[in-house]
């Protein structure tokens, strides 16, 4: 089980108006699902709200919400006027209240893509990628995946999921940096299956200069090639999944790489 980030709070019960509940602006920015606020909502009307937002005084009588924005959405949807709340007290700066609120939000379903790339590069500016991801109970690559997509342009970024996936993305722009040219080849990717795409885009790491053509003909020709299945004794599955985390890198592209290096040498 993964560890999340936590930090030694102080606090204090209080009832206040949730009128003066202020949300800092990267959290007031972030979408929420309706949905999934409207069913928190009815689990709050029927059960009670189990666990009371976190906030922090704000001066001028107002309070900064710290943590909780999914409760604070339902409370307002339920028309509450004053809500039971956790006033810190001290020990609990801004930059760590975010950190808690968006791996708070990115245990939740809800968050769709965009979001989670973008709170995961915050994560990664604030905590590194190892502890942001150990946080969330994600792998390293998967983490950093997540934060390559934040990095994109956005008319890039603007093409997923609709045209192009996140990963598909990623991998176009560190082929082509220029942002018209890799959204001309999204659009004429976006057609064919996924696994000629991959292949596409492997021709074009290794000719890119070559025009469409000749990229789609070479695709095509490695999409065919044979993919044998291969099931390997406990032992090496798992000293090949230590070298792959150790790598950071696919198991299966790595056995790939192996098997092909093994071949390679006994051509003859």
């Amino acid at each position: 089980m993964s560890q999340r980030y936590r930090q030694k709070i102080h606090y204090r019960v209080k009832v206040i108006p949730i009128k003066r509940i202020r949300v800092w602006d990267e959290a007031q920015a972030r979408s929420l699902d309706r949905e999934g606020i409207a069913e928190l909502a009815r689990s709050i009307k029927n059960e009670g709200l189990q666990n009371p937002p976190m906030v922090q005084k704000d001066g001028r009588g107002q309070f900064l919400l710290m943590s909780g924005q999914r409760r604070l959405a339902a409370l307002k949807r339920l028309r509450a006027k004053k809500i039971p709340v956790l006033v810190l007290t001290k020990g609990y700066d801004l930059e760590n209240a975010k950190a808690a609120s968006v791996i708070e939000n990115l245990h939740r379903k809800s968050m769709n893509p965009k979001d989670m790339a973008h709170s995961c590069s915050f994560l990664a500016e604030k905590m590194g990628v190892s502890k942001g991801a150990s946080s969330l109970g994600i792998s390293r690559k998967t983490f950093k995946k997540y934060v390559g997509f934040a990095a994109l342009p956005g008319p890039l970024k603007s093409l997923v999921p609709g045209t192009i996936t996140s990963g598909t993305a990623i991998q176009l722009h560190q082929l082509v940096p220029n942002v018209k040219k890799s959204i001309k080849i999204a659009n004429r990717i976006s057609r064919l299956d996924a696994r000629t795409q991959k292949m596409y885009l492997r021709a074009l790491s290794r000719h890119p200069r070559a025009n469409h053509t000749t990229l789609l003909r070479q695709a095509r020709l490695l999409a065919v090639r044979q993919t044998v299945p291969v099931t390997l004794p406990k032992t090496y599955a798992k000293r090949l999944e230590k070298i792959s985390m150790n790598r950071d890198e696919d198991p299966e592209k790595l056995a790939q790489q192996i098997v092909v290096s093994w071949l390679s040498k006994r051509k003859k």
